[in-house]
């Protein structure tokens, strides 16, 4: 297994011919993935754009994991071109949202259309790369937010079941 070594503060992902392969891809082939992923199509007379993760989104059981894993691809190209932390981090809670809300019947499929996590992250990406000042308060914002949300959804059931148990005990 190879091993991850570490400069300046920052953790360099292992040597891998697989890996090495999204560190060679153009802006423009990432460009490409964003737009058959989240907005290749359109609704006709609305304007309303989708792509390939919102249609994947529909397989049961695993539509979600396969979006996921499909979104992977800008991350881990950002990793191995040397994005920030913060930028990497803001691209991960950007999957993360539109997973856990897609895994959501119905409302995911809107989720998918309303928050494209791959146009985001290859917007995030493009940005990183241009930048001298990698990130900004607004990023830090960012995360603590998306953070605080997937917290309370996670424990939002858990504090329903507490209080279903502990205020609604059954009639004798």
């Amino acid at each position: 297994m190879p091993r991850a070594t570490y400069i300046r503060g920052e953790i360099l992902p292992p040597q891998s011919e697989y890996i090495g392969a999204l560190e060679n891809a153009s802006d423009e082939q990432l460009n490409l993935i964003a737009t058959w992923l989240d907005d290749r199509f359109e609704v006709p007379g609305t304007g309303i754009r989708f792509g390939l993760d919102a249609l994947i989104g529909w397989i049961p059981g695993i539509g979600d994991a396969l979006a996921a894993f499909a979104s992977a691809f800008i991350v881990v190209a950002a990793w191995k071109r040397g994005a920030t932390r913060i930028t990497l981090i803001r691209m991960l809670m950007n999957v993360l949202l539109e997973s856990t809300f897609g895994a959501i019947p119905l409302v995911g499929d809107f989720a998918h259309v309303a928050w494209k996590a791959n146009r985001r992250n290859y917007n995030l990406l493009i940005r990183d790369q241009q930048s001298l000042r990698r990130h900004t308060w607004q990023d830090w914002l960012f995360v603590v937010g998306a953070g605080l949300m997937m917290l309370m959804l996670f424990l939002a059931p858990l504090v329903l079941l507490i209080y279903l148990f502990k205020f609604h005990r059954p009639l004798h």
